[in-house]
């Protein structure tokens, strides 16, 4: 069974840091190019990080950037999103998204909840 399980979300102060996680199984994530997104309240989705097979070059929305780091373990079958200095405006679900290079093949995770409050 195809899937993608993000983990790691939660409250956290303005300030702070949290760390998503986001697990696949029933495919290979090296052959897909790997993106995080988020969706706040009454907002659509924005892409967040986008990381490729090799892990060079990931870019970042100009929101995030500087403040968001994405990586991902091909040989664990995951990818990551380490995020500091939280804002309120980072308060949203944040998803994965795994997009095959070969197909049409497309798969996105439940999402999880981050929460910046005081």
């Amino acid at each position: 069974q195809v899937q993608l399980v993000e983990s790691g979300g939660g409250l956290v102060q303005p300030g702070g840091s949290l760390r998503l996680s986001c697990a696949a199984s029933g495919f290979t994530v090296v052959n897909y190019g790997m993106r995080w997104y988020r969706q706040a309240p009454g907002k659509e989705r924005e892409l967040v990080a986008a990381i490729g097979t090799d892990s060079a070059n990931p870019t970042y929305s100009d929101s995030v950037k500087g403040r968001f780091t994405v990586s991902r373990d091909n040989a664990k079958n995951t990818m990551s999103l380490q995020m500091n200095s939280l804002k309120s405006t980072d308060a949203a679900v944040y998803f994965c998204d795994a997009r095959s290079y070969f197909s049409s093949a497309e798969y996105w995770g439940q999402g999880t909840q981050v929460t910046v409050s005081s």
